[in-house]
């Protein structure tokens, strides 16, 4: 049985502020970027206006066929990524039953840093937390889609609307907050691929997994405020 108090007291310094300010830069850019959003036009929330939008277009047709292939489509890159990651996860706790040949291909790596094969473990446990993570995240994304598709489908026809006078919004805002949500779940998924590349930086060396930290941050922020797709979104 793996040590890891053992391994967290031979834990370098560096490589301690390296991790706690990879835990804080991705907790703390979600944090910033949700808070952000509030006052600037953002990436996920100009689709959420697009979903919500698209959702009371649906009321008023009678036959959603497009629409439920619409959700369909939409449930399938959170599937994909679901089966992917796992996958990932396999092979992260094959790497941790050979711990010792691993670490040793790394270390013959140039500019890889020196670690016992206790730290190397820590390193890939911290890499299997990041796709445990990320497997949830989009498992659950998943299941919203498919209540999204449930109140989609239990609308009623287009004509009902008119004629019991049913309001449209109510049920545009509750369905179309659902899709979002499923969204906005699968973006933290796809995040924590973002970030685990900021921790295969970790294996190399403590001061190229800040660096990789870094530059995650900066790339996922230029996309969620800045980039060309969202210029288009915003448009009127």
């Amino acid at each position: 049985m793996i040590d890891w108090l053992h391994a967290f007291a031979f834990l370098p310094p560096l490589d301690w502020l390296a991790l706690v300010l990879f835990l804080g830069g991705w907790v703390g850019y979600a944090w910033f970027a949700r808070r952000l959003a509030l006052s600037r036009p953002s990436l996920l929330a100009s689709t959420n206006r697009i979903r919500r939008a698209w959702i009371l277009q649906s009321t008023y047709r009678d036959v959603r066929v497009l629409d439920g292939a619409v959700i369909q489509n939409l449930s399938i890159s959170p599937s994909f990524f679901a089966s992917t990651t796992i996958l990932i996860i396999g092979g992260l706790l094959a790497v941790l039953g050979t711990t010792e040949k691993v670490s040793g291909l790394v270390h013959e790596i140039p500019f890889a840093a020196r670690t016992s094969a206790l730290v190397f473990d820590l390193k890939v446990v911290v890499m299997l937390a990041i796709f445990v993570y990320a497997f949830f995240r989009f498992t659950w994304s998943m299941r919203q889609y498919t209540f999204g598709a449930l109140l989609l489908a239990s609308a009623p026809e287009a004509k009902q609307f008119e004629v019991q006078k049913i309001p449209r919004e109510p049920h545009a805002d509750r369905a179309g907050r659902v899709v979002s949500m499923a969204a906005e779940t699968f973006n933290d998924g796809l995040r924590a691929y973002y970030f685990s590349f900021a921790a295969l930086a970790w294996f190399f060396s403590p001061w190229l997994f800040l660096v990789f930290n870094f530059g995650v941050i900066y790339i996922l922020y230029q996309r969620e405020f800045h980039s060309d797709v969202l210029a288009v979104l915003s448009e009127p």
